[in-house]
């Protein structure tokens, strides 16, 4: 295995429209839309349905059918029906994206304990208060670990941006494997990787600086306590 291409100084150029810093930059830009619009529809659904209970079932099943929806299909689909560029594969990646956000989201705030819901009610806060200040705080952790797992998979699939037309990292995966240029798969597969765990790495911090050490057990020990259950979040086969 070469790795010639990736070691290349050349390929590495900031100012190359090829070069890995541009492609890097693409990758990053449509992942980021993608979670973003993801997580604009997911949480508030999540978070609603994991406050009052009503409506998980209709929710998580649908967001369990988009789970099993192939990116390729949904990507062959809206090429068809709006043809190439950024709409096709952002629609194919939120597609993706919004089931792990909605179902860590619901399943976050039903972890809430009872016993603490009912005394910030006791204590007059408002439904709206509950969830944003004592209920979204404690699932926090739960949460951080769906946007996690979203991103993980947003920038892996973000390469079939390549296949409709745009830049990013699946540039080097398509086009290596037309002109049979393996060293350049590699080089790109590389990147990728590194890329995928550099992102999940800044989430883990992320999580950290935001999460209480109190709620996520780096601060003093809690005794059980006992959960709201919460439906399946998951009933795909």
């Amino acid at each position: 295995m070469s790795l010639d291409y990736l070691l290349d100084a050349a390929n590495w150029s900031l100012t190359s429209p090829d070069g890995f810093p541009q492609r890097i930059l693409e990758h990053l830009g449509y992942t980021a839309l993608a979670l973003a619009i993801a997580a604009l529809v997911a949480f508030p659904i999540g978070l609603l349905i994991g406050h009052t209970g009503r409506g998980a079932l209709i929710a998580i099943n649908l967001g369990n059918a988009g789970r099993a929806l192939p990116t390729l299909g949904v990507l062959m689909l809206m090429l068809a029906l709006v043809g190439i560029g950024l709409v096709p594969v952002t629609i194919a990646l939120v597609v993706l994206a919004i089931p792990p956000i909605l179902a860590t989201t619901y399943a976050g705030i039903r972890s809430v304990p009872d016993e603490t819901v009912d005394a910030a009610r006791g204590v007059g806060m408002t439904e709206s208060q509950i969830a944003w200040r004592v209920e979204v705080p404690i699932a926090l952790p739960i949460i951080i670990g769906g946007l996690r797992n979203a991103s993980l998979q947003v920038v892996s699939t973000a390469t079939i941006a390549a296949y409709a037309g745009l830049g990013g990292l699946g540039r080097y995966l398509f086009d290596g494997l037309a002109t049979l240029q393996y060293d350049q798969v590699v080089a790109g597969a590389v990147v990728l990787a590194v890329l995928a765990v550099v992102i999940d790495l800044v989430l883990a911090g992320a999580q950290r600086l935001l999460v209480s050490p109190g709620v996520d057990g780096r601060g003093a020990d809690n005794s059980p306590t006992t959960n709201r259950p919460a439906e399946p979040i998951s009933s795909t086969a």
